[in-house]
């Protein structure tokens, strides 16, 4: 069975890293509800959800996605970019290490996973505020034994290459053009955003249906005029995080 590993929201969460974003409120109990929707949402898709305990000491900790990259034959254990969330994976490799082989990450090597989008064998990897050419250099040397492919991105303006850019499937994209080099994806059939809706490009692919933020219709509309199932989920606490729904879980085979 396919398990979605998801941690719980940390009650600081307002203190979360933000780089592009300006600050808002967040709603602690409000994002509790949100995050236990998209719980259930994962669930009926069928996946078997396990949910770590969040850490007031590290406000992000439910973007676990940032924490590792798990693939069939391994998880990548990442270096966060930002040194407050670098204490966040050690609870992420715990869980992962009686599934997977865990190779982490060392200095210099800095990575988020919310800069690794995995479509097919190819990794592209976003070069960020937040991943820099020696963790892509490490990331390389860790799966391209294993047969994949680590292909680097250009951003121009975003926190994580998933910010700008989803997979729908293993030939189309969702991407919002201006936020990154779209050279590296060529031979890619692209679903633009929606020009009104620039943070509508992250999606999460579960199975054979999307999820996406409800705040963004006329790009969910988009990928349905093309034939893909989306259900809506609201992550909008989320969001002022600087995050979206590919970041709240790791996805893989059990």
């Amino acid at each position: 069975m396919d398990i979605a590993l998801l941690r719980d929201v940390s009650p600081e969460i307002a203190r979360c890293e933000l780089t592009y974003r300006e600050r808002e409120p967040i709603d602690y109990r409000r994002a509790v509800i949100q995050h236990e929707a998209y719980a259930e949402a994962l669930r009926a898709q069928g996946l078997s959800v396990i949910s770590l305990p969040g850490d007031p000491a590290y406000p992000d900790c439910c973007f676990v996605e940032d924490a590792a990259i798990v693939l069939d034959e391994l998880a990548v254990i990442t270096r966060p970019g930002a040194e407050s969330r670098r204490g966040e994976t050690a609870a992420i490799a715990e869980a992962l290490a009686s599934r997977r082989k865990v190779v982490p990450l060392e200095a210099p090597a800095t990575l988020d996973g919310g800069d690794v989008l995995h479509v097919g064998r190819r990794l592209f990897v976003g070069l960020s505020p937040r991943t820099n050419e020696a963790g892509l250099a490490a990331l390389r040397a860790a799966v391209s034994p294993h047969g994949y492919e680590v292909i680097a991105v250009a951003l121009h303006g975003c926190l994580h290459l998933k910010s700008g850019v989803t997979a729908l499937d293993d030939r189309t994209l969702l991407a919002n053009r201006a936020w990154l080099d779209m050279a590296p994806f060529a031979g890619f059939d692209v679903v633009a955003v929606h020009p009104d809706e620039a943070w509508a490009a992250n999606v999460l692919r579960v199975r054979d249906r999307l999820l996406a933020h409800s705040g963004f219709p006329r790009t969910r509309a988009r990928m349905e005029a093309r034939g893909f199932a989306v259900a809506a989920v609201d992550v909008s606490e989320f969001l002022k995080a600087e995050a979206g729904v590919t970041c709240k879980s790791l996805i893989f085979r059990g």
